[in-house]
């Protein structure tokens, strides 16, 4: 196991002058295809995440980011819930593995904002009292965020991408202040596909409703 975790961190190459480790770049493949599973919707994004979770579990501990760390454990606990979710589908589709996309509520997005200030403050404290963390406001913030976003990308929420954007923007300064210069050119190809993830959604939620409104207009 020790042998494992050796080269896990072992420096596979170097990318603008700091080195970049072997669980760092199986972070970067993994976490690609995983974001991109999700733009198209398909639930075997779900698994993949999960390994990507395992490495930046390791890279991240490593590299003293510690609600980062913390998160990648929630995140792997969650994408069981959001497989088992994406596969069943919702009991009132039709057809099976089928969950439709749909907008926050007011009362959602509401709730999500005041939980994201909270839970950013909260473990911000906890991380400059307790940890020797040197950047734990955007730690913080990326862990209450990326909570949100994963769990309203569980239930299909199309607003999710707008917050999985935010996420990537605070991620790239730190994820490369931290020496972790491949994690933040994963962070620009992740924005780019939360990008390409919202117009997608986006696309397929208005064929989604198309059906609805046909529907709507045939007299009865």
């Amino acid at each position: 196991m020790t042998a494992v975790l050796d080269w896990m961190n072992a420096t596979a190459f170097t990318l603008l002058n700091n080195p970049v480790s072997w669980i760092e770049v199986i972070g970067f493949v993994t976490g690609a295809a995983c974001v991109y599973g999700v733009a198209k919707q398909r639930a075997w994004n779900w698994p993949v995440g999960i390994l990507n979770n395992i490495a930046f579990t390791i890279l991240f501990l490593g590299a003293g980011l510690y609600g980062e760390t913390v998160l990648q454990i929630v995140f792997a606990s969650v994408a069981v819930y959001g497989w088992y979710n994406w596969v069943r589908g919702a009991k009132d589709t039709e057809v099976k593995g089928d969950l439709p996309i749909r907008d926050a509520s007011r009362n959602e997005g509401l709730i999500g904002l005041v939980a994201v200030v909270a839970a950013t403050v909260g473990v911000a404290m906890i991380l400059t009292r307790a940890t020797d963390s040197q950047v734990p406001w955007p730690d913080a913030f990326v862990l209450a965020a990326s909570l949100l976003a994963t769990y309203a990308q569980a239930k299909k929420i199309f607003q999710h991408w707008h917050v999985w954007i935010v996420i990537d923007l605070v991620s790239i300064p730190l994820y490369y202040s931290r020496g972790l210069a491949l994690t933040a050119v994963l962070y620009v190809g992740f924005l780019a596909l939360c990008i390409y993830g919202l117009v997608d959604w986006k696309r397929a939620r208005a064929l989604q409703a198309g059906p609805a409104v046909e529907t709507e207009k045939v007299p009865a």
